[in-house]
């Protein structure tokens, strides 16, 4: 698995960690069952702290992405269409909120942004 980190962005590493793993399981990079590095082994490799690489898992975990099973490890979980379509709408939920906030520090209102919306679709 190929994580980058960005250490100039302003999304935190472990959101940045979130984001790769998240799009590897939803593109099926990582398949279901794969056992994922033991976080002391992500956070050497990625050169960054045992708690920011948990911070991860953990919100991964808590979105059914991931499964930590005590004594075993962490691995992928099995996706439904269902499960897939949840994720995909919160991506987009994070999305069109900070959307909101740069129409809202750009003196774009509501009709113009659904304007240019509908022009796309």
């Amino acid at each position: 698995m190929n994580i980058l980190i960005d250490q100039m962005s302003q999304t935190p590493i472990y959101e940045q960690i979130e984001s790769q793993i998240r799009q590897s399981i939803l593109s099926g990079s990582l398949e279901a069952n794969y056992m994922m590095p033991s976080i002391r082994k992500m956070a050497k490799g990625l050169n960054v702290g045992i708690i920011t690489v948990k911070r991860a898992y953990d919100d991964l975990c808590n979105e059914g992405l991931l499964i930590s099973l005590q004594g075993r490890g962490v691995f992928v979980a099995s996706i439904d269409t269902d499960k897939e379509k949840a994720v995909r709408m919160g991506q987009l939920r994070d999305k069109l909120t900070e959307l909101k906030a740069f129409c809202d520090t750009s003196d774009i209102s509501r009709e113009e942004l659904v304007s240019e919306i509908e022009k796309m679709f």
